[in-house]
């Protein structure tokens, strides 16, 4: 008897510090924080997302962009680059949603603002927050145009033209690979729920 009840004490000892030992605590940890492009700062992937706080968002250093960006996310954003017509991601998109800044998750255009502009670029008629677009001259090769970019990520989005339709007669001609595209069902889950109410059917 004395035998049984040592073994069943020791067994229940043993449990606490096994489940300790799972690994699970530092998984949780290393899935805490996430950058805009949905990755920790670890390199693991979370299974999911957490919210954006973009309004405190500070811009890392080139070297830290350049490891959370794709080459061509990080050629247009950092760089003024422009992504190939029709090639892009978010040209044919149609589902409803938003589109935040690869960069600092920051919202800048909405699907219900998208229209096809057959230029081969996703095209909106204005920002979802106007507050959060930054626009200047822009002299290049292309002569003078305006340049579009995010306020809190300084990114490189676009540019802005007057051939668009009505009623704002603006194009806002965007690169997909500046942009993030946060579908509606999901805009809670990732921080954006103020925006849910958008697409709610009248």
């Amino acid at each position: 008897m004395k035998l049984s009840s040592s073994i069943a004490f020791a067994l229940l000892m043993l449990i606490p510090y096994g489940c300790q030992n799972t690994g699970m605590g530092e998984l949780q940890e290393k899935a805490i924080v996430k950058d805009a492009a949905g990755e920790t700062h670890q390199g693991v992937r979370s299974r999911q997302r957490q919210p954006v706080y973009w309004r405190n968002f500070k811009k890392p250093g080139d070297e830290v962009l350049k490891k959370r960006l794709t080459p061509l996310q990080y050629e247009v954003t950092q760089k003024e680059g422009t992504e190939p017509a029709f090639r892009n991601e978010y040209n044919a998109n149609k589902a409803e949603g938003i589109y935040v800044d690869i960069v600092s998750g920051e919202p800048l255009f909405s699907s219900l603002d998208k229209y096809d502009s057959g230029t081969g670029w996703p095209s909106f008629t204005k920002p979802l927050e106007p507050d959060n677009i930054v626009t200047r001259e822009d002299r290049g090769i292309f002569g003078a145009r305006t340049e579009v970019r995010s306020k809190h990520g300084d990114s490189h989005l676009g540019h802005v033209f007057t051939d668009g339709p009505a009623p704002t007669g603006l194009r806002y001609c965007m690169n997909s690979a500046a942009l993030r595209f946060v579908p509606k069902d999901d805009l809670e889950e990732q921080g954006y729920g103020e925006y849910a109410k958008l697409f709610e059917k009248q």
